[in-house]
């Protein structure tokens, strides 16, 4: 049998592949779609996420990961989150499509209305391949994920492109969301054997709602605080302002994504085969937290030193003004893995309940500093963000206190090196960045290696055991999990 350090440590590369695919590839993508369309153009998408992110939580009801968080599951189980998830699909689109008008009105932005038509039937199409996601998530098989990611992020950036090119606009961007699902849906019932049996339920449904309500609740705070931004500042503000801000936010996101893409996938599964053994959850969380920030830390900081000419490189001058919202909200994406991580502690132990709570708290905390930032401009609203991300940390990290005796302040004393070790990153990059007059893309490339050096040869002498584990996980062995 295989032993679970091997097998998270397989399934660690091939998460790392996927996502790495996943965020290259729409990076370029990005990059190439912000130089030929407007700021306005992804603003009024931005707008539209907050109800298709909605939508799409209601399809899932929080049930695939109820699947993955039960070790034994049937084929049955399987079979009616599956009819589940289409049902709701349906009914989603239908809704979405229903409220098209509405939307439009309210944003004073036509184009919304067809657009929304676009996305109703991306959330139906989406619904087919939510069961195969799920169980390949539960069996850690992420080099299939890893295929199917890479091969629909380069046929929706294709067409994406080509659609920009031929003079789209903002519906290149719509076009590239609803090619990415149907040529995902298709991969993922080409390469996973999965099918359903044709039963249903009922029994079996209330049994994995249980766990998957209180997740369908809390990620949908998630996915209303996600699009939040978007939606005030497009209605109080301008979509254009809109669109700056949601540029800083998702390149700011890039990293932290796939820091998380890599470690949550992973640690969810890897936490729910140990979650009986407290000894062995303590150990894990604390490795994939070390791990985890000894590569954010760094990018993080290297996006508020460079933001401009990091801006500069990759969209062009048109993007400058997202600057200072992109260095205030790298601040605050420094603790959010961390936040995550505790979270999927409690998840992986079925303390959905636990989940919710904290979830509900920091949530709401979270809308309604947004809300009140977002009368005082669009800056105070960034600087809201580092603020949550810090709060939210320490109330993440409370039941992990309570059920483990690994709180806060354990945690960043375990991590204490990192932070230490990336000062010297911090002032090198700093005084190149202020001392060089020169094209953008030679500061940036001169300073990020300049400053990588830095960071290799102090954590070489700080934290080396630290070191060799993210060599370890990058292709040599593996030491994960720990038996």
């Amino acid at each position: 049998m295989i032993s679970l350090v091997h097998k998270t440590a397989s399934a660690t590369k091939w998460s790392a592949l996927d996502v790495f695919m996943r965020q290259g590839i729409q990076l370029a993508v990005s990059i190439v779609l912000a130089r030929i369309l407007a700021p306005d153009d992804f603003g009024i998408v931005a707008m539209l996420a907050l109800f298709t992110g909605v939508a799409g939580v209601f399809i899932d009801g929080g049930l695939s990961s109820a699947l993955i968080q039960r070790q034994n599951t049937t084929c049955t189980d399987e079979s009616t989150v599956f009819f589940f998830n289409l049902g709701m699909g349906a009914v989603s689109g239908v809704l979405l499509c229903a409220a098209a008008p509405w939307i439009a009105a309210f944003f004073e932005q036509p184009a919304l209305q067809y657009l929304s038509y676009a996305m109703a039937v991306n959330l139906f199409v989406g619904a087919f391949g939510s069961i195969h996601t799920a169980l390949l998530t539960k069996e850690m098989d992420f080099k299939t994920m890893a295929k199917v990611g890479g091969v629909s992020s380069i046929v929706a950036g294709a067409v994406a492109i080509y659609m920009a090119v031929q003079g789209y606009g903002v519906w290149s961007l719509v076009g590239h969301t609803v090619t990415s699902g149907i040529v995902t849906v298709l991969l993922l019932w080409m390469w996973h054997s999965w099918r359903p049996d044709w039963s249903f339920s009922g029994a079996s449904l209330r049994s994995l709602f249980g766990f998957g309500g209180y997740e369908m609740a809390s990620t949908l705070l998630d996915a209303v605080l996600t699009s939040l931004y978007a939606m005030l500042i497009g209605k109080m503000y301008s979509v254009r302002d809109a669109g700056l801000f949601t540029r800083a936010r998702n390149t700011q996101l890039i990293p932290v994504t796939l820091m998380l893409g890599i470690a949550q996938r992973v640690a969810y599964s890897a936490f729910s085969s140990v979650a009986e053994d407290k000894a062995r959850l303590v150990r894990g969380l604390r490795q994939a937290q070390a791990v985890t920030m000894f590569v954010n830390l760094p990018i993080m900081v290297s996006v508020i030193v460079l933001a401009e000419p990091l801006v500069l490189t990759l969209f062009g001058e048109q993007w400058l003004p997202c600057v200072p919202m992109l260095q205030v909200l790298g601040l605050g994406g420094i603790l959010w893995p961390l936040s995550v991580l505790n979270m999927n502690i409690l998840r992986a132990q079925g303390h959905s309940d636990l989940r919710f709570r904290v979830g509900v708290v920091t949530k709401v905390f979270a809308i309604v500093l947004t809300v009140l930032a977002s009368y005082y401009g669009i800056m105070a609203i960034a600087w809201s963000q580092v603020v949550i991300s810090v709060c939210s940390y320490y109330l993440n990290a409370y039941y992990t206190n309570v059920l483990l005796s690994y709180g806060w302040l354990n945690q960043l004393r375990d991590m204490g090196m990192n932070f230490v070790a990336v000062i010297p990153l911090t002032a090198a990059m700093y005084l190149l960045a202020d001392a060089m007059q020169t094209l953008p893309i030679i500061e940036l490339l001169v300073a990020g290696a300049i400053g990588s050096g830095i960071y290799f040869l102090t954590c070489r002498v700080l934290c080396g055991e630290l070191l060799q584990e993210c060599l370890v996980l990058a292709g040599v062995k593996a030491r994960v999990v720990q038996a």
